[in-house]
């Protein structure tokens, strides 16, 4: 394993209820070659204030998300996992695949 790659992931506690009443899309994520990048990109979701919960599906290059709509929209969600892989190394662009509201 590349040392220069290791991720920690962010570790963010939430509650189902939240998450039961949470808005969710679902993002098609390319660039993700290894469990790795989908931390990186889990790790910019999870960051941006408003995002609850974020599981990465490596394997179909999706990821969910749970979040607040008042406090952030898709658009948000695409720029925070294009500027993940802002190292300089890891290139990840995304597109909202489906959205639901809460």
């Amino acid at each position: 394993m590349d040392q220069n790659c290791h991720v920690e992931t962010i570790q963010k506690a939430v509650l189902d209820s939240v998450l039961k009443n949470a808005d969710t899309t679902l993002l098609a994520v390319s660039g993700m070659g290894c469990v790795n990048c989908a931390a990186r990109v889990r790790n910019g979701l999870v960051s941006l204030e408003g995002v609850y919960h974020a599981e990465i599906y490596l394997n179909m290059g999706l990821a969910e998300v749970y979040f607040d709509s008042k406090k952030v929209t898709p658009e948000m969600l695409v720029h925070a996992v294009a500027d993940s892989g802002n190292d300089g190394r890891h290139h990840y662009e995304a597109q909202v695949v489906t959205r639901q509201t809460a």
